[in-house]
């Protein structure tokens, strides 16, 4: 997996968040889990085009730093931040390595994140990095793919996602193709870590109060496609989050 793929999606990635599933699904229920960020700081860790790093300043966050792997998702952050001047900064960073930044955060979000572990040590090692970057008591909000996700079940593409098993496993769980929907499909494989594989690794690096959150379809999705459409979805949701306390 990698970054050479995110360097060639660059900008298109932003198309994500128009998808039924991202835009009624994925958005407001992270937004609601993380919640109240006025006069708080942020660390946007896998930040890509640094949509919830923008979100969050225009909902009041005193200062946001957004970090991801790929030079072109944070060429394209950056690109957003000179058309639309937020104050939100950005670098390019390898989660896995993740350098100590002199301050420390009020909140981290990690989208999609941790997924791209290649086995449990690096999870470790990034769940370490994320902690000693948090001001003690800070919270650390999760979006990840649901661990026990039905591959056998409905498919997902009326909400403009496939997730398929590729049918090869690495020490973290079984790897997953997740194809957008868009005009040209967009493809990458990442990993669906065991629920216990999160849970170890984030309290091998201190962090307490792990609590699973369910995804929820907002009540403005629900009246755009009516409660019928998202039944599948709900039955079987590829997301699922998680908060935890440093």
């Amino acid at each position: 997996m990698g970054v050479q793929l995110y360097d060639e999606i660059g900008e298109a990635f932003e198309g994500f968040k128009s998808l039924p599933l991202t835009r009624y699904g994925e958005v407001p229920s992270f937004l609601n889990l993380v919640g109240d960020v006025r006069g708080r700081t942020v660390l946007d860790l896998a930040s890509g085009t640094g949509f919830y790093s923008r979100e969050l300043k225009r909902r009041g966050a005193a200062d946001v730093l957004g970090v991801d792997v790929s030079t072109e998702m944070v060429a394209a952050s950056l690109a957003f931040e000179e058309s639309e001047p937020l104050g939100v900064r950005y670098e390019v960073g390898d989660l896995a390595a993740l350098r100590p930044f002199g301050e420390r955060f009020d909140l981290a979000l990690g989208v999609q994140a941790l997924n791209y572990a290649p086995d449990v040590a690096t999870m470790e090692a990034m769940c370490r990095n994320v902690r000693r970057n948090l001001k003690p008591g800070a919270e650390f909000f999760l979006l990840v793919q649901k661990p026990d996700y039905r591959f056998d079940g409905p498919s997902l593409a009326k909400y403009g996602f496939l997730c398929e098993a590729t049918g090869e496993e690495i020490e973290t769980g079984p790897r997953v193709r997740i194809t957008a929907l868009l005009e040209p499909p967009i493809s990458f494989v990442g990993a669906c870590p065991r629920r216990e594989v999160y849970e170890l690794s984030l309290c091998a690096a201190g962090f307490e109060d792990l609590t699973w959150v369910p995804l929820e379809i907002s009540e403005e999705g629900v009246r755009e496609f009516g409660a019928e459409f998202w039944a599948d979805c709900l039955a079987n949701p590829p997301f699922e989050l998680l908060r935890c306390r440093a």
